[in-house]
């Protein structure tokens, strides 16, 4: 599966993922860990204007697409496995280590990793090694 280089989109993305990250922070006090978000949403004990916060960034999330679309005039090139199978042991295996590791990537790796955390800098080793080692295996000894 080849994949495209797009540097300035990537980094025009890292940047409003930070600044994102950033406004949460200091408008709620609340990190931008989008599992930590989601639960709140859910959560029977979460307070109105937490669920209210989350659910507003949430929804962000969501809209990124259809506002590309709007921005750009077509929709954001996704590319994703076709096997069902495969989605659900990677999806099972994401929701297992962002419950295992007390966030996800987005609260470990962008909010915990500038605040210098280093639990958050052990996970994010450790996701990051367990990403490349799997991209490595799967395009170059599987072959997928």
């Amino acid at each position: 599966m080849e994949t495209e280089f797009t540097p300035w989109l990537s980094l025009g993305g890292g940047m409003l993922i930070g600044a994102s990250a950033v406004m949460l922070m200091a408008t709620n006090g609340r990190i931008a860990g989008i599992s930590g978000l989601t639960s709140r949403i859910f959560a029977r004990a979460s307070d109105s204007e937490a669920r209210g916060v989350s659910a507003l960034f949430v929804l962000g999330l969501l809209l990124a697409a259809p506002l590309w679309r709007l921005a750009s005039g077509a929709w954001p090139v996704q590319t994703v496995p076709d096997s069902p199978i495969l989605m659900a042991v990677a999806g099972a295996l994401v929701g297992f280590g962002a419950t295992y590791g007390n966030g996800c990537t987005s609260g470990h790796g962008v909010c915990g990793i500038s605040r210098g955390s280093a639990r958050s800098i052990v996970a994010t080793v450790t996701f990051m090694t367990t990403a490349i080692a799997t991209v490595f295996i799967t395009r170059h000894l599987i072959g997928a």
